[in-house]
């Protein structure tokens, strides 16, 4: 195949995943149904247009693509909307995965008539939440939901790689290794999770700084920059014997939750890379599936995929959570069925494949299967859950206002909205009747869907949101003239 046929199948590939994302939006099938359907549709079992069966490839681009999909996941993230449940997040991020990965394995093994130690792989495979699945779907279905359960799921989620990745490289080790102590997995799992966090602390604020110091010349740098720390932070934490993916995931909360030059553009940079790697990863993975393998298999993956959505995820999210009353049992039913199993668990399948064990290319048709069910199950039936268990919220839309702002160093003043609440005192006054400090600059005001050149003339109205320029101290004064008098 000649370079240029390279490129036009890998564009059309793109480009059929962007059209049919479409039809995720209208039908409620999950993305990455759909991209998977597409790999295994050209692949060698399918049209036959592109063979693969390059599980090391495979398991590298699903690396880098975990990357900066947890990065841009962690850039998304507000820090004082995870503050409050970072205990729960942890909490289901680390006991929940192996609860979950000791329930699925002793199933694995009777199903399957495995041993023990083959069973608990394929439990510690599938053990953990998919970011890029939970990400896409709440975030492209636009879920409102009650409390801190968004937050929740999403740092769950982004942070429960880690625990997975641990426990089946434990058990291939266990596999592999018949004189290995099980006893010093634990120590070296602390030691993944305490360096990962550091790691992802300091290059997070790494990051930030180089940011805001060192001042490129051009703005398309910028992304650049971040890309290399994001790679820069991976590879320096797992030689210092953490876990890469907690520390990008870390990293990206700590650059999120601090101003930096073109931080905006940045965000929606990664946004997009984070769309680019999920399709390819998915579609790598779906030329990586022979179809014709999975049938034999669908009996027995369809029984451990029914036991991991409606006993082990269940059990292992309430035994975690039993100890406090934070959230609701309608909550924590939520929290048990949005446990997408995605991209993660087949990337993990490879692991196997790659030591050379037995089974292995079960193992995987196996994982396969559970991670089709559960995205199609769980991942189209979310929205209808929310609302059955009465935990969703209506959604309302951020307006997009037609102006940008992008701080630069040295100067302090921030863009914010205001909207003029009922019974304001401000409500009927002019802007020049208000006065406003100097430092306290009304720039444009959105009032039903229309947008208003400010004076000092106009007359604000109940509901008017103010986008302002304003440094803190002029923006708490204004904060306190507009709130209604008691």
């Amino acid at each position: 195949m000649s370079f240029e046929l390279i490129l036009i199948v890998a564009a059309g590939l793109l480009l059929i995943s962007v059209l049919v994302s479409k039809i995720s939006d209208s039908s409620g099938i999950p993305a990455l149904i759909l991209f998977l359907a597409i790999g295994m549709l050209v692949g060698s079992d399918g049209l036959g247009l592109i063979y693969f069966d390059d599980p090391s490839l495979t398991q590298l681009i699903g690396i880098v693509a975990l990357n900066l999909i947890l990065f841009a996941g962690g850039l998304d993230t507000q820090w004082k909307d995870v503050r409050p449940i970072l205990k729960y997040g942890v909490a289901l991020s680390t006991l929940a995965v192996f609860i979950t990965a000791v329930i699925v394995g002793i199933a694995a093994q009777y199903i399957l008539g495995l041993t023990l130690y083959q069973g608990l792989l394929i439990g510690a495979i599938v053990s953990s939440t998919d970011a890029a699945a939970v990400f896409s779907i709440l975030r492209s279905k636009s879920l409102g939901l009650k409390g801190s359960l968004r937050p929740l799921l999403e740092f769950e989620s982004g942070s429960n790689d880690p625990m997975a990745v641990f426990l089946t490289v434990g058990m291939i080790q266990l596999l592999t290794q018949p004189n290995a102590q099980i006893t010093g997995f634990f120590s070296s799992f602390i030691l993944q999770m305490i360096v990962g966090v550091l790691c992802g602390l300091v290059f997070g604020k790494i990051l930030v700084f180089l940011a805001n110091r060192i001042q490129l010349g051009f703005d398309g740098l910028y992304p650049v920059l971040t890309i290399a720390m994001v790679f820069l932070t991976y590879g320096t934490t797992n030689m210092l014997y953490g876990n890469g993916f907690l520390a990008t995931y870390v990293a990206g909360i700590v650059a999120g939750h601090q101003d930096f030059l073109h931080r905006r553009s940045v965000i929606r940079f990664h946004d997009g890379i984070a769309w680019l790697m999920q399709i390819t990863m998915f579609l790598t993975l779906g030329l990586l599936v022979f179809p014709t393998e999975i049938p034999p298999i669908i009996t027995n993956g369809l029984l451990i995929a029914i036991i991991l959505i409606f006993l082990a995820r269940p059990v292992s999210v309430f035994l975690t959570l039993l100890p406090t009353s934070a959230f609701s049992v309608k909550e924590k039913l939520f929290i048990s069925w949005v446990g997408l199993r995605g991209a993660v668990p087949i990337i993990l399948a490879t692991y196997p494949l790659l030591a050379g064990l037995s089974q292995a290319d079960t193992t995987f048709n196996i994982v396969f299967f559970v991670v089709i069910t559960s995205a199609l199950l769980q991942g189209a039936s979310i929205p209808y859950v929310a609302k059955w268990l009465k935990v969703d919220l209506p959604i309302t839309k951020k307006p997009v206002y037609p102006i940008e702002f992008n701080p630069v160093r040295g100067f302090k003043n921030e863009l914010k909205e205001l909207t003029i609440p009922k019974d304001s005192p401000a409500v009927g006054k002019t802007i020049l009747e208000l006065h406003f400090p100097e430092e306290f600059l009304i720039i444009l005001i959105a009032r039903n869907n229309e947008f208003i050149m400010p004076s000092g003339g106009i007359e604000l109205h109940e509901g008017d949101t103010l986008i302002v320029l304003s440094n803190k101290e002029a923006l708490e004064y204004a904060e306190l003239e507009l709130k209604p008098k008691l």
